[in-house]
């Protein structure tokens, strides 16, 4: 899962927004360094990964993926089930437009960011200002994303091609994330993530 899906989790498991947005830039147990609710956002979004990278349905989603791109398809995959949800946000939000979703997280996030690490709070002046979240519905903005993370990592060359392997599958990796995201949903609002 990439932003949106963790913050739209978070939102249903009443969770800390800004522990598990920032989860990534955390290492270690987050305990001892952040108060009890972020740390246990913290704790949430490692869950989730965790969860959704352990679903057969992602694991098959992996499979399609190219030899030349499979070692980057769990990375492309988190940006490719922030699209679906995104694409789809009134069908799985019909109370809640996704803009207003957005500027509901931002003003509870922005606001916590003194303290949080520097490479978080770079990251959340673009992310909203430029609306990234609103715009993962367009396919087509996926490949700048890509190749954006391409860029800042070379070691992560490969997510550049990654996009093909998504345009290629996308009508399969949408079935997919149909049948797992509606699960996770109910897990959050039960809180059993």
């Amino acid at each position: 899962m990439n932003f949106l899906a963790h913050l739209h989790l978070a939102r249903l498991a009443d969770s800390a927004l800004l522990g598990n947005l920032m989860a990534d830039y955390i290492r270690g147990n987050p305990v001892p360094q952040w108060p009890d609710a972020i740390a246990e956002g913290i704790a949430l979004h490692r869950r989730i990964d965790a969860r959704t990278d352990s679903l057969a349905e992602v694991r098959e989603a992996r499979s399609h993926f190219r030899a030349l791109t499979r070692r980057v398809a769990p990375i492309t995959l988190d940006v490719i089930w922030d699209h679906f949800l995104a694409r789809h946000w009134q069908q799985i939000s019909p109370t809640q437009s996704l803009r207003d979703f957005l500027s509901q997280a931002e003003a509870e996030v922005m606001p916590q960011l003194a303290g949080t690490p520097e490479g978080f709070q770079q990251l959340n002046h673009i992310l909203w200002r430029e609306r990234w979240m609103e715009r993962y519905a367009d396919a087509a903005y996926l490949q700048p994303v890509l190749n954006g993370m391409a860029n800042r990592r070379p070691k992560l060359a490969a997510l550049r091609d990654s996009y093909d392997d998504f345009v290629d599958n996308y009508a399969l990796l949408e079935r997919l994330f149909w049948q797992f995201y509606p699960r996770m949903m109910i897990d959050a609002q039960q809180k059993t993530l």
